[in-house]
């Protein structure tokens, strides 16, 4: 199908049929001026992790190098990813469900994917791309099994989608430049967040996000920003707009000192720089009184932080509870005080 040019090219994945699938790669760059995957049918992996023929690439189903790829149809892909996470395999040792590389104008439209034994779906190192009317969904309490992460990867779209995993229905990581979110049902999950960046020592660039019109339903986290300690490089204009809150655990917050398992408190000697990000007309309800916690690094502080029109209730009826530590910026309407003035 890619060595073959002339007119754009369609693999069909007819309705009415399951097919197994082993880990599979399709390899770019294409003699066609576009490409286009319908799936329409039922994709399932081998039934659990000892059937699979080869978990050392660990990706499931990889595009690579395709130019104008449109992944689209009202089929399912189903990852089948209980064996993984009931062995407690490490996420570096599972596989992703369907991983972009180098897919610049690249489209998903109308899948559904179950159950991946890591993420769902990785963009990396593309360029324009359109997620639209997908669902992604995995238990609340599988582990790592995040929506959508983005890395390297510019002007990126992603609308009207619902998202419900056992981790960040979207993590941006490393590289994530021009990325709009609107219109998403996260939960259960992790929320959507901007990171983890800066591991290891590593300069992480995020900038120029919009999440708007979102809703999350009892997910961990909310609005997250997460940065480990001694990071570089910075995460700036991000804007949180619009979004509805049930029974979301910690609605907003930034954290500049994350740390995950097998990780011990290290001394803080640099950090990301976070700045002119802006949190305004969120609303709905907080399963616990912390509300908003902004805890930034004592080396650069976050600067230019927003905090407006913000209406959550806690759902035991406790008094809302809000904490900023070396955070500057302003506040409207309520928790005037919390972020320090310039």
């Amino acid at each position: 199908m890619c060595s073959s040019g002339g007119s754009n090219k369609t693999l069909l994945v007819p309705s009415d049929n399951t097919f197994l699938l082993q880990p599979l790669v399709f390899q770019g760059p294409c003699n066609s001026p576009s490409v286009q995957v319908q799936l329409e049918g039922k994709i399932v992996a081998p039934l659990n992790k000892a059937a699979w023929s080869d978990l050392k690439t660990c990706q499931w189903v990889s595009f690579n190098e395709i130019i104008g790829l449109t992944v689209l149809g009202s089929g399912t892909i189903n990852g089948r990813g209980s064996s993984f996470w009931e062995a407690n395999m490490p996420a570096s040792k599972r596989p992703t469900q369907l991983h972009f590389h180098g897919c610049n104008n690249l489209e998903i439209n109308g899948i559904t994917s179950y159950n991946s034994p890591k993420n769902h779906i990785s963009i990396h190192d593309c360029r324009q791309v359109k997620i639209t009317q997908i669902k992604l969904i995995a238990p609340g309490d599988s582990p790592n099994t995040d929506g959508i992460d983005i890395s390297t990867s510019t002007d990126v779209e992603i609308y009207d989608t619902i998202v419900g995993t056992g981790d960040d229905c979207v993590a941006l990581n490393n590289g994530s430049i021009n990325i709009n979110i609107t219109r998403m049902k996260c939960g259960p999950g992790h929320g959507i967040s901007v990171g983890s960046l800066g591991r290891d020592g590593e300069e992480s660039i995020v900038e120029n996000v919009q999440v708007t019109n979102c809703t999350f339903n009892a997910t961990n986290n909310g609005a997250r920003i997460k940065t480990w300690l001694n990071g570089k490089g910075y995460a700036r204009n991000i804007v949180f707009k619009d979004i509805t809150l049930t029974e979301t655990k910690n609605p907003i917050i930034i954290n500049q000192h994350y740390v995950d398992k097998g990780y011990t408190h290290l001394e803080e000697s640099s950090a990301v720089a976070i700045s002119n990000v802006t949190f305004t007309n969120i609303h709905g309800t907080s399963r616990q009184d912390e509300i908003i916690k902004i805890d930034c690094s004592e080396v650069t502080s976050c600067k230019d932080i927003v905090l407006d029109r913000i209406d959550i209730t806690t759902v035991d009826g406790n008094k809302p509870i809000v904490e900023c530590s070396n955070a500057y910026g302003n506040s409207t309407d309520a928790y005037d005080g919390c972020l320090k003035t310039q």
